[in-house]
């Protein structure tokens, strides 16, 4: 049967107040942008819809006014279930002042709770998220005092302890796909991801919902490629052609990028990239790590430059928003890939990364303790979010933090074959107690895996004694520069080596100061 072909500002009337609306996206590729941008202008105009439960995976954002922005309204949203949280600094704000109801569960427990709504299970139970601020034993996800409603329950199974994400409802959800025919089959030929656009409509569909799908282009029904259909038009109740070019971006910042499609074979790698000297210091010294064959992730920010010193086939790099091979891309397009060999819907990333496939993963280094827990997800007034982090550090059979020792300010500089500190960073690192946990040193301890914390002039290894200092940097000196810079004392190895002199040496590169 035909769809319903609506314009943008039609679609965003069909959703109800109080209404429970899922996203699919990642940062800015395959958001439905207009859309989101006509359910802000209703809300300005009319105050409709309003009281909305909000629910997403992966960060849909650009840190200022696209994306979920849009919703950051008071009165519109009453209540926000995301992976993600800094990229969306006006929904972040309504959390802080206590406005809305805030939770944050790890981005691949989300994208799986999708496809158990769908399916109607009582809820999603995993082992992720355990010993962090999502176990109900800490916060429970929760980000601020008025959010009181209990989502996540432990419960045992064979003597073992489990979470289960609470089954909830989807009334209204919001995809993206790049043509549609006018039965509602959906392709995604220009789209750099799917992300878990299937799992979303099902989920809606299944709970008696509706499904709007945003499209650049509607063909004649029977033109697709049947293999080709992301979505299949029974799931699909209007579909709405963006009406400007910008309103339906490959990413935030690229219009279309045929690489990330894997339409371009040219070789995009770059070993010369721009950097500051301590991120290639830290990159270098994180490789290390590396071995031949291996199955890796690299986070977003400092780990991201790892990709630049990479050769070869030598190892397969993976996002979690499903790209598999090739070369990650940055900034606002992070979880594209140039040149992938395929790419996979997220919700099946995150079965291999919680199955523990990933050989080794590299995440950025914000916050440690003495206890060897990362916080990445929560500073001050600042709500990061936990995003994949969880699902990917409990996992990952090695875990690699990439970080500089201390942070605002640092300046550094290697001359003579050492490493001198110009100006120490305002912001210390290494502190007693993490602000939030959102990686867990004694559940990894538990589980018998290997981690290291690599700094531009440390690197620690976890050990049943806590953080062990292994590696110092030439020039560096132990008390003055490592010591009196962090809150505790690690214990330092009897073999306490020097990290090796070739990481430092970048003759010839250009690098930030």
């Amino acid at each position: 049967m035909k769809k319903k072909i609506l314009t943008a500002q039609q679609a965003a009337k069909m959703i109800k107040n109080n209404s429970t609306v899922a996203t699919n996206g990642f940062i800015g590729t395959a958001f439905a942008e207009e859309l989101a941008v006509e359910i802000e202008k209703r809300f300005i105009k009319t105050g409709e819809p309003n009281g909305l439960t909000l629910i997403y995976g992966a960060g849909q954002g650009d840190t200022k006014d696209k994306g979920i922005n849009h919703f950051g309204h008071e009165g519109l949203i009453k209540r926000v279930i995301g992976g993600h949280w800094g990229l969306v600094p006006k929904v972040q704000k309504l959390a802080f002042e206590n406005k809305i109801e805030a939770y944050n569960f790890p981005q691949g427990v989300i994208s799986h709770m999708f496809r158990d709504i769908a399916a109607k299970k009582p809820g999603t139970i995993t082992h992720v998220g355990l010993n962090t601020f999502v176990d109900p034993r800490i916060d429970g996800g929760k980000l601020n005092k008025i959010t009181k409603k209990d989502l996540v329950e432990l419960i045992m199974i064979d003597a073992k302890e489990y979470l289960l994400y609470k089954y909830m409802p989807i009334d209204f959800a919001i995809v993206r796909g790049t043509t549609a025919d006018t039965h509602g089959n959906v392709t995604m030929e220009r789209e750099a991801l799917s992300v878990e656009i299937l799992s979303v409509a099902q989920a809606a569909k299944n709970s008696g919902g509706r499904v709007v799908v945003q499209v650049e282009r509607i063909v004649e029904a029977g033109v697709l490629d049947p293999k080709q259909v992301a979505l299949p038009g029974v799931f699909v109740d209007a579909i709405v052609v963006a009406s400007k070019p910008e309103y339906h971006m490959q990413t935030f910042t690229e219009s279309y990028n045929p690489s990330y499609c894997g339409k371009n074979g040219e070789i995009v790698s770059d070993q010369k990239k721009k950097g500051s000297l301590e991120r290639k210091m830290i990159c270098r010294r994180a490789a290390k790590e590396l071995k031949e064959g291996a199955i890796i992730n690299l986070g977003i920010g400092m780990p991201e430059g790892i990709a630049d010193i990479i050769k070869g086939d030598e190892v397969t790099i993976t996002v979690e928003s499903g790209p598999i091979g090739g070369t990650p891309a940055g900034g606002l397009s992070f979880g594209c890939s140039q040149n992938p060999e395929a790419i996979i819907d997220q919700p099946y990333q995150f079965d291999f990364y919680q199955g523990n496939g990933l050989d080794i993963a590299f995440l950025g280094l914000a916050q440690s303790d003495k206890h060897g827990n990362v916080n990445v997800s929560k500073f001050g007034t600042k709500i990061a979010g936990c995003g994949g982090f969880i699902d990917i550090t409990q996992n990952a059979k090695k875990v690699v933090y990439c970080g500089t020792f201390t942070a605002n300010g640092l300046k550094i500089k290697y001359d003579d074959g050492l490493v001198k500190i110009i100006k120490e960073g305002s912001i210390r690192k290494f502190v007693n107690d993490v602000e939030q946990i959102t990686f867990s040193g004694a559940y990894a301890l538990e589980k018998d895996q290997s981690v290291l914390y690599v700094t531009e002039r440390a690197v620690f290894e976890l050990t049943n004694k806590g953080m062990m200092l292994i590696e110092i940097a030439p020039g560096i000196d132990l008390k003055r520069d490592i010591l009196d810079n962090m809150d505790f004392i690690p214990e330092i190895s009897s073999e306490l080596k020097t990290m090796d002199n070739n990481i430092f040496i970048i003759e010839g590169e250009d690098h930030e100061s």
